[in-house]
């Protein structure tokens, strides 16, 4: 049951993206991700099932974890007049790849 929780939340917050991104405000479609459905499953389990301090660690690291996701709007934006759409998401999605590899390397060093 609570895997058929997490998976009506992942879908709502896709049909809230498609639903937003055909109004004129479609730019209102990029704060969504930003909200934090994954989050707070993450937290809630991390929060039932460690401690408050490990809790603290896993937000940490969430906030960390912003600039991987800054790299990939970055290179979104910056790419996305020069490339066809597919490349610009495929840069992206490695620029955001490597600067998770790099995040992850240096939070464990």
């Amino acid at each position: 049951m609570s895997l058929l929780l997490k998976c009506l939340l992942g879908a709502a917050a896709v049909l809230v993206i498609a639903l937003l991104s055909k109004t004129r405000n479609f730019y209102i479609a990029g704060l969504v991700p930003l909200f934090p459905t994954f989050a707070l499953i993450a937290h809630y389990i991390v929060g039932t099932e460690r401690s408050a301090a490990d809790l603290r660690t896993t937000a940490l690291f969430g906030l960390a974890s912003l600039l991987p996701y800054a790299v990939y709007l970055l290179a979104v934006y910056g790419l996305a007049l020069r490339l066809p759409l597919g490349a610009t998401l495929a840069v992206a999605t490695l620029a955001w790849c490597a600067a998770a590899g790099v995040l992850l390397l240096a939070w464990n060093a």
